[in-house]
């Protein structure tokens, strides 16, 4: 009988844990060709565990995928109706029936329940149960708004942000009877300002509107939700900060510089140099890790350190949540709109990735339209917008690794 995927994740969880224990077991002796012997196995296993995990997960779906046959599967996240807040529910109706399926009564209930303000004809200002969900969404994609410091402001208007790096400053040692020297602290400024984006027009087929099994909300909401994490961890990631959000990669310093031959790739030590080129301060901090594309992390699994030991670790699902894969002791956070290895490219991030601080301003607003355009092609459109920002508060706190030129 075939493992539920329950027992795979299990078995996943246990394996990784098994190459936790063998890597950590063995700081103090010799890797032999034993030690790797054993760790390649348990490594392709949780590989193999991760593969069938993934199979069970999308079938799951398929099945779930009733009636789009391109796979549009958030359907499939539908929720259990009668388990739906009042506030989900009227979203639903007005999904389906637009602005005049809902009683006067239940627009009282809308604009009483918004995150702010009212929204404009034909727009509904996402109420606070329905926008709960909406940032649960994006913490489901990861990238940038994983590692971040996330805030929410009930208006959009411009935002400073207060910075202080007290990491160079020190006390004194003074004699009796000797007046104190004085030392101000120096502050400053970073704005994380809020943009507009767009997820595009979403179209949806009378057939997903109509049948009350589906849950719209979420097909909805998860559709338009995947299109704008997908632009808003664009500019997170290499953002400017001139008329859009400063980007973590972007906004970084430098921290260490590949020597040639390091076009396409990263060497132990070279890793070793960026980890300390961040003030120990930052790297004791829960938020300090590493982040770059999935690419670089398959390339950064092969690296072994001065004994011979793989420097990375494969994450599980314990007891206290899920662990993250591990480099150096440090999380691996897996953002694909890092640039990949190549010649000069700034292709890995060290350091406090907390400092990089994402701004959502609460109400996100969706439209539906029911015009001739759609009607003709028996669909619906939906359309949101949302207003966020984001920049790195404290360059010292995240450093880059930059492949060599050749």
């Amino acid at each position: 009988m075939p493992e539920s995927i329950q027992a795979l994740r299990e078995r996943h969880a246990a394996r990784a844990k098994d190459l936790h224990n063998l890597v950590d077991n063995t700081e103090s002796e010799k890797w032999t060709p034993e030690h790797q012997e054993k760790y390649d196995a348990l490594m392709s296993e949780v590989d193999e565990l991760k593969a069938s995990i993934k199979r069970h997960e999308d079938v799951a779906a398929a099945m779930a995928d009733q009636y789009e046959a391109d796979q549009v599967a958030d359907a499939a996240d539908r929720v259990a109706h009668d388990s739906k807040s009042r506030e989900a529910e009227l979203f639903a109706k007005w999904a389906r029936g637009g602005d005049n399926a809902l009683s006067a009564e239940e627009w009282t209930e809308i604009r009483a329940t918004m995150s702010t303000g009212t929204g404009s004809e034909g727009g509904y200002s996402v109420q606070s149960d329905v926008a709960s969900r909406l940032v649960d969404f994006l913490n489901e994609f990861g990238g940038v708004r994983e590692a971040a410091e996330v805030i929410t402001t009930e208006m959009g208007n411009d935002l400073s942000f207060p910075t202080s790096d007290g990491t160079s400053e020190t006390g004194e040692l003074i004699g009796e009877n000797t007046t104190a020297t004085g030392d101000d602290p120096d502050f400053g400024t970073v704005p994380v300002n809020a943009y507009k984006f767009s997820s595009k027009i979403v179209a949806v087929p009378f057939e997903l509107i109509q049948d009350s099994q589906i849950d719209v909300e979420a097909f909805v909401g998860k559709r338009c939700t995947q299109r704008i994490h997908r632009v808003t961890n664009t500019y997170f990631t290499t953002g400017t900060g001139s008329s859009q959000p400063g980007g973590i990669q972007a906004k970084s310093t430098a921290g260490k510089a590949g020597a040639t031959g390091q076009a396409t790739s990263v060497i132990y030590d070279s890793l070793i140099d960026l980890f300390h080129s961040v003030n120990s301060a930052y790297r004791k901090s829960p938020g300090a890790g590493f982040m770059m594309n999935d690419l670089s992390v398959a390339t950064v699994r092969k690296i072994k350190d001065d004994q011979g030991r793989p420097i990375f670790l494969p994450g599980y699902e314990g007891m206290s949540g899920e662990m993250p894969d591990m480099l150096m002791g440090k999380k691996i956070v897996v953002n694909d709109d890092m640039p990949v290895m190549a010649a000069n490219a700034k292709s890995i991030l060290f350091g406090d990735l907390s400092k990089y601080v994402i701004r959502d301003v609460m109400a996100a607003q969706l439209f539906r339209f029911a015009d001739s355009a759609y009607i003709k092609l028996g669909q619906i459109g939906f359309l949101m917008w949302m207003r966020s920002g984001g920049n790195l508060t404290d360059t010292s706190a995240v450093k880059y690794f930059q492949n060599s030129a050749t």
